[in-house]
């Protein structure tokens, strides 16, 4: 057997890096930026995209945007443990910042993953379009302090105006 001396493979073949937090329940209370890109980040969710050069805030969303949106202000209707509190749709990408809640006496809800809750999401805006427009995973960061929250919140808010410099852009 050949043991590779270079970490990060195994037989010749690189290893994915892991997504995920070892060891972290994704169902605890907490807050959750979350990432998801489309496929070969095609953009599907803006109208006029070459017109937007100059981007402010008042873009407009395509079909494919509008059902997204849609799926996204009912995540809460489907996950009462789960609140909405910032999203933005880019046009190739979506963030989220998800809190999973406690009740009134501070014991958590039963809630679902946060895997499951965007896995759902995906295949419900995928059924809705009639082909899936996702790419395989998701991006997550887990909110650790105020200044976390604070920080993630106003890259949601700022997002759309710095798409030209975004790392997911893409004419």
């Amino acid at each position: 057997m050949k043991i590779n001396n270079i970490v990060g493979e195994t037989n010749g073949l690189p290893q994915r890096k892991k997504n995920r937090l070892q060891n972290y329940d994704y169902s605890s209370c907490g807050a959750y930026f979350i990432t998801i890109c489309t496929l070969n980040r095609r953009n599907y969710f803006w109208n006029n995209l070459e017109k937007n050069n100059n981007l402010t805030q008042n873009f407009e969303l395509s079909k494919y945007g509008k059902i997204v949106d849609t799926a996204i202000q009912n995540i809460s209707l489907f996950y009462p443990s789960l609140t909405l509190d910032s999203y933005v749709i880019m046009p190739n990408h979506i963030h989220l910042l998800l809190f999973i809640c406690s009740d009134e006496n501070g014991r958590p809800m039963v809630a679902p993953t946060i895997s499951r809750v965007i896995n759902q999401l995906k295949g419900t805006i995928s059924k809705q379009i009639g082909v899936s427009i996702w790419q395989k995973s998701f991006y997550d960061h887990v909110i650790r302090n105020n200044q976390d929250y604070e920080k993630h919140l106003q890259y949601i808010y700022e997002n759309p105006m710095r798409w030209q410099y975004d790392e997911l852009y893409v004419e």
